[in-house]
């Protein structure tokens, strides 16, 4: 059934507001997975409150024209368009998108491109993105390197108190 005039301001409404509350945009050819299969995406999305939408390239297309997004042409996509929509982490959607597009079974899902900090990023960019370490693992990383002069530190002052124990201990055995 086709939309009316109404129900296509109402979308397109939608779709310009999700854009501008964005932190990122992964585009997406779903073309090929199975209902189960994309409910599961959606899932594993809403866990980073991230939204997959479908959306209609002519509406989207009218959406990033009316927004001035620049580098995004969206008329040229091709297959069914899926976007994902992240509100708090920027990586988050390209990760699980990512991930997902290289399961087993997926059929012809593909990684179209991107927006990020409201610049237009490629494929690529957005598989780059995808591999980069999370906000957590860099944190982590960060706090490790912080604690390596400390734990050297403590290590060295444990070996000379050993060292002295492993002499009085000789010393103790010679004796003995």
């Amino acid at each position: 059934m086709a939309l009316t005039r109404k129900q296509k301001e109402e979308i397109l409404d939608a779709v310009k507001e999700r854009f501008q509350e964005q932190k990122s945009v992964v585009f997406t050819d779903f073309t090929g997975i199975s209902v189960a299969q994309s409910s599961d995406l959606k899932r594993k999305l809403k866990e980073t409150n991230t939204e997959y939408k479908v959306v209609k390239k002519n509406l989207l297309a009218k959406a990033i024209e009316d927004l001035k997004i620049e580098g995004v042409d969206a008329k040229s996509f091709t297959g069914s368009m899926g976007v994902a929509f992240s509100y708090d982490e920027p990586a988050a959607p390209a990760k699980i998108i990512y991930d997902f597009s290289k399961q087993e079974g997926i059929g012809e899902f593909k990684i179209l491109g991107g927006i990020l900090d409201g610049i237009a990023i490629s494929a690529g960019q957005v598989q780059a993105l995808a591999k980069l370490p999370s906000k957590d693992q860099l944190r982590a990383n960060l706090l490790a390197q912080m604690n390596a002069p400390i734990s050297g530190f403590v290590n060295v002052l444990a070996g000379n108190i050993k060292n002295l124990i492993y002499a009085l201990n000789a010393i103790k055995e010679k004796k003995a």
